[in-house]
């Protein structure tokens, strides 16, 4: 590029100068010597924008191959799954639902590490009554198994009353099985089976404030209990003065 403009300010200067006028040799010459270095800049310019896409897609593409035989032969790094609220992704599900199967996840995570493995699937699977082959197990955690890491996390687990729920498992499938063997009932609509008031009174809120009413009741079963501890210090201290006199 640099060529190019050098020889255009050079013939611009010999015809301002008069030394040679612009159909002379000279003036032709340097003319053709200018178009041809901006043909070479160009082309040299082309052939680089060339080689850099080139060089940009080459490693991205080859990555992404290398992570698939990675998958493939069960090597593949995991990946740090992106953080997620659960009462809104799954908004099918009551609050009260989603903190039962959290509880139930953290219960067969024995490695605590916020996954479930084979070997501990494996484990939740006979506990609840419906051993898998390994094979069978394998199948279970490939039907959720987003990120190909080849175990559940959290969210992947909360994928199976999902489907559940939506009716996308097969019916005599692992996954089916775990769903309803688990003491979650992912057909629940509202809050049923109400143990006491504050349950009952978000049973009857409309379903479009329900999220709103959970947490609320939540809060009022935590005063309530705090309340229920404070009068049983109270009655402690009573009687305790009373032996005391």
């Amino acid at each position: 590029m640099a060529s190019a403009e050098l020889a255009q300010k050079l013939q611009r200067r010999l015809l301002r100068d008069g030394s040679c006028s612009e159909g002379s040799e000279e003036g032709a010459a340097l003319g053709d010597a200018a178009a041809a270095a901006g043909s070479e800049t160009s082309a040299g310019d082309a052939d680089e924008d060339r080689s850099a896409l080139s060089a940009a897609a080459d490693p991205e593409l080859s990555a992404k191959l290398n992570r698939r035989q990675d998958i493939n032969a069960g090597a593949a790094r995991p990946r740090f799954a992106q953080v997620f609220n659960p009462y809104t992704e799954f908004k099918e599900f009551t609050r009260r639902q989603i903190k039962d199967m959290e509880r139930l996840f953290r219960l067969y995570d024995s490695g605590k590490d916020g996954y479930i493995d084979l070997m501990e699937l494996k484990l939740m699977m006979e506990k609840l009554g419906a051993p898998q082959t390994h094979l069978g197990l394998k199948n279970m955690i490939k039907e959720v198994d987003e990120d190909f890491d080849g175990k559940l996390s959290f969210r992947e687990f909360l994928l199976i009353f999902h489907k559940a729920a939506a009716g996308e498992l097969e019916e005599d499938s692992g996954l089916m099985a775990l769903a309803k063997l688990s003491e979650i009932d992912v057909a629940l609509e509202g809050v049923k089976g109400a143990k006491n008031f504050f349950e009952a009174k978000v049973q009857a809120l409309s379903s479009a404030s329900k999220f709103e009413a959970e947490i609320k009741a939540e809060q009022d079963e935590r005063k309530r209990e705090e309340e229920e501890r404070k009068h049983r210090r109270a009655a402690f201290r009573e009687l305790k003065s009373a032996f005391s006199q």
